[in-house]
């Protein structure tokens, strides 16, 4: 009881910084954030999702960015309340994309949506300048046409958008090199028409860096033109009443972004904005891409991720909210059911490969299979690794797959697979050969490695707490045998040279040597303890240390809520039971939601109870009818606060 009491010191600092950037944002304490989700956190699309464009059609909202060499190339995303996404198409497939560039650091950049002329449209850069039509987001996307361009308009460069003005007529927003900042006008078809408007005065003294990345938006009658800095940051708004060239006629308005006030910040230099955009309730909005560094704590790894902000106006002066980790209002827009944005589960029981896998090259989209073994994925190596990957969105998951290898020489290998964009930092976790049948941890030099006695059919496991990687194998996926000491994953996960190849951290499966079948590849194993601190969403929590790890607990007496997105109970094997690990000063209960609060379906009430001289107990409720990929949502009852810490969750079979 002393342990637990002496944290209320703490805890009470915390929560007072914590409420200040809650208050600052919201303006209100009001229990309709601690009973139903009405707020968010930063980065709505967790993981490598750089350079986004996003366009609102009804009630729709369709987002696009660049896809470099991941591919099949664009994925579309979709929203209904510009926090949950969803894959739904992609734009240029393999087969279709000749024309590309099919190494690191090259591919397809910044895929702009737009609609206009009563069709969606992609421009995107490849070599030149490209486009895609539609009758639908979802496709199918037409071949890909090329932008003709001509002296006078010059190069089409890269980052380019597409800015509709009132009268419906679509400009192409067009940035080559540091100096180079154009308008033009496009047809019907597609393709330039009228003359150039030249800006390049816009960056001529280096001002903005690369200027790069821009986009336009009209209010009141003024007109927004946003460069951004370069990939780091710095984003910079411009204005004029009419599009011309004459500098004289335009504004320069300085920084977007607000000043930051919240020392935790994780993402404190957004830019490459998409196109400001306003909601039926007169509320604005945006979407930035940036990269996360926590304190000296470096994860420019995992790519630039992208988060959502308001945007307040002073006359006719916009500004983006100041990046923050605290709690932001969310958009006043009804929820569709789509999930928090996270790696999927599957189970490989579809004919077709699911929109959100991808590759790191075009050969490989041929060495993959999902009917030569129903219900399986099998991956056919030639003479290079075979692999099926998605970009990485978590610090904490636990990542499980089965696998079907009879591995008979050195070089046969099949397992899961971490990697950096251009594949030359990796972990694998296999079963494979080495004088005989092992199974292998390995990052770099680091290697861990254990006789297989599980056979040829062998279950894996990694799991993942912050940079810190285990790795686990099984002959029944119920009783596992470590690997060993966890293995640093910080070079992988840190800044990498080129920016990683302009992308971040892919996880997924890989054979080598040998055909492999895989039965299942599970994203986030709920059967395996959930450290509390890898929520995704909260509201009056607090984050903090004891004992060495970081736990969380509620703010106020209304209560509190944190969420652990895209977690899988399974497909066949329904969890049984919950149990909480936690510490508590009172007697207390938490509830258990999927999916959503007070919308979403409760599934247990776990009572905690007041402890007696223990650090730490685990506290169980049993569960039914519960399986699936779900966002779990942890619910601190009104009544108390600071008593009860929260260490880790996990659902049992």
């Amino acid at each position: 009881m002393k342990k637990i009491n002496s944290l209320i010191t703490v805890i009470t600092v915390l929560f007072s910084i914590s409420t200040f950037q809650v208050m600052g944002q919201l303006k209100q304490d009001s229990s309709a954030y601690y009973d139903h989700v009405n707020t968010y956190l930063n980065p709505v699309l967790p993981g490598d999702h750089p350079d986004p464009t996003v366009l609102k059609t009804g009630n729709d909202f369709y987002l696009c960015g660049s896809s470099f060499h991941f591919n099949p190339y664009l994925p579309i995303y979709h929203s209904k309340d510009l926090v949950h996404w969803e894959i739904i198409s992609r734009v240029v497939f393999p087969e279709r994309a000749g024309f590309v560039t099919d190494k690191p650091s090259e591919g397809i950049w910044q895929g702009a949506i737009t609609y206009f002329y009563g069709s969606y449209w992609i421009y995107f850069s490849a070599n030149g300048q490209w486009f895609s039509k539609a009758q639908s987001p979802k496709g199918p996307w037409t071949t890909p046409v090329q932008l003709t361009t001509n002296p006078k308009t010059g190069s089409l460069g890269n980052d380019n958008s597409i800015f509709v003005d009132d009268d419906g007529k679509p400009y192409i927003v067009i940035k080559n090199g540091k100096t180079v900042n154009r308008l033009q006008a496009l047809g019907k078809d597609g393709q330039l028409t009228d003359s150039v408007i030249n800006l390049d005065w816009i960056n001529a003294k280096m001002q903005y860096s690369w200027a790069e990345g821009p986009v336009m938006s009209k209010r009141n009658g003024y007109y927004y033109y946003f460069p951004a800095g370069d990939v780091t940051g710095g984003q910079y708004v411009l204005r004029t009443k009419t599009i011309t060239s004459d500098s004289t006629k335009w504004e320069r308005l300085g920084n977007f972004f607000k000043p930051i006030t919240d020392a935790s910040a994780r993402f404190r230099r957004p830019n490459h904005i998409s196109a400001p955009l306003q909601l039926a309730d007169g509320s604005w909005w945006t979407v930035a891409q940036s990269y996360e560094i926590d304190g000296k704590d470096d994860w420019y790894g995992t790519g630039r991720q992208t988060s959502l902000f308001p945007i307040t106006w002073e006359g006719d002066r916009p500004w983006g909210m100041a990046p923050s980790s605290a709690p932001i209002k969310s958009p006043g827009l009804p929820r569709s059911g789509i999930l928090w944005r996270s790696v999927n589960s599957d189970y490989f029981t579809s004919g077709t490969l699911g929109l959100w896998w991808h590759f790191l090259n075009r050969k490989a989209t041929a060495n993959y299979s999902l009917q030569e073994r129903n219900g399986w994925l099998r991956l056919k190596p030639s003479e290079e690794r075979a692999h099926i990957l998605q970009k990485e969105t978590d610090h904490f998951y636990t990542a499980v797959t089965k696998v079907d290898l009879n591995a008979m020489k050195a070089g046969d290998k099949a397992g899961i697979y971490l990697t950096n964009g251009n594949q030359q930092v990796f972990v694998q976790l296999y079963t494979g050969f080495d004088r005989n049948k092992k199974i292998v941890f390995k990052m770099d030099t680091a290697v861990r490695m254990i006789a297989n006695t599980f056979g040829n059919l062998v279950w894996l496991k990694v799991q993942r707490k912050a940079h810190m990687l285990t790795a686990y194998a099984s002959a029944n996926g119920k009783t596992w045998t470590s690997l060993g000491a966890p293995i640093s994953a910080v070079n992988l996960d840190k800044v990498q040279p080129n920016y990683n190849s302009w992308v971040g951290t892919s996880v997924g499966l890989f054979a080598e040597g040998k055909t492999a079948d895989f039965d299942f590849f599970i994203g986030k194993d709920g059967f395996t303890e959930l450290p509390a601190q890898g929520f995704s969403n909260q509201f009056g929590i607090v984050t903090l240390l004891k004992d060495g790890q970081k736990v969380v607990t509620n703010t106020s007496l209304k209560g509190g809520w944190f969420m652990i997105s895209g977690v899988d109970l399974g497909d066949k094997d329904h969890p049984a039971q919950i149990e909480i690990v936690a510490a508590s000063s009172t007697d207390n209960q938490l509830e258990i939601w999927l999916d959503d609060l007070g919308s979403g379906r409760k599934i247990a009430t776990v009572s905690i109870t007041k402890m007696q001289g223990k650090s730490w107990k685990t506290f169980t409720s049993k569960l039914t009818g519960t399986s699936g990929h779900h966002d779990v949502f942890v619910k601190f009852k009104a009544g108390s606060k600071q008593s009860t810490l929260v260490k880790s969750i996990r659902f049992n079979k």
